[in-house]
């Protein structure tokens, strides 16, 4: 059974840094990782995503610079580190798992995580 289990959330002030990680287990065939944020009252939004195979990465505009996805094939797992936190970074963050080659949205993936919340404090 494909799974996809997030940690790493928390509290951070302003300026601080989180790392998340997305651990998959299963078969997800999937080609790309992904990680979205939904935070109360908006869309769930693309934050960045990568290719298993050749480590491509993409990036939002509002993490660009301060977020870096990563990943360890070998232990089937994703990573965020979240650096120069800011407020507007509160969501609840989610590892997304896809087979198709368009990342930013969420029709792409077809298996989702449960989410880590994610708060930045002023």
């Amino acid at each position: 059974q494909a799974q996809l289990v997030e940690s790493g959330g928390g509290l951070v002030q302003a300026g601080g840094s989180l790392r998340l990680s997305c651990a998959a287990s299963g078969r997800t065939n999937s080609k790309t990782m992904g990680w979205f944020r939904q935070a109360p009252g908006k869309e769930r939004e693309f934050v960045a995503a990568i290719s298993w195979n050749f480590g491509t990465t993409y990036y939002a505009d509002s993490v660009k610079g301060r977020f870096t996805i990563s990943r360890d094939n070998s232990k089937n797992t994703v990573y965020l580190q979240m650096n120069s936190l800011k407020p507007e970074d509160t969501a609840v963050y989610y590892c997304a798992a896809g087979s198709g080659i368009v990342v930013i949205t969420t029709t792409s993936y077809n298996y989702w995580g449960q989410g880590t919340q994610v708060t930045v404090s002023s």
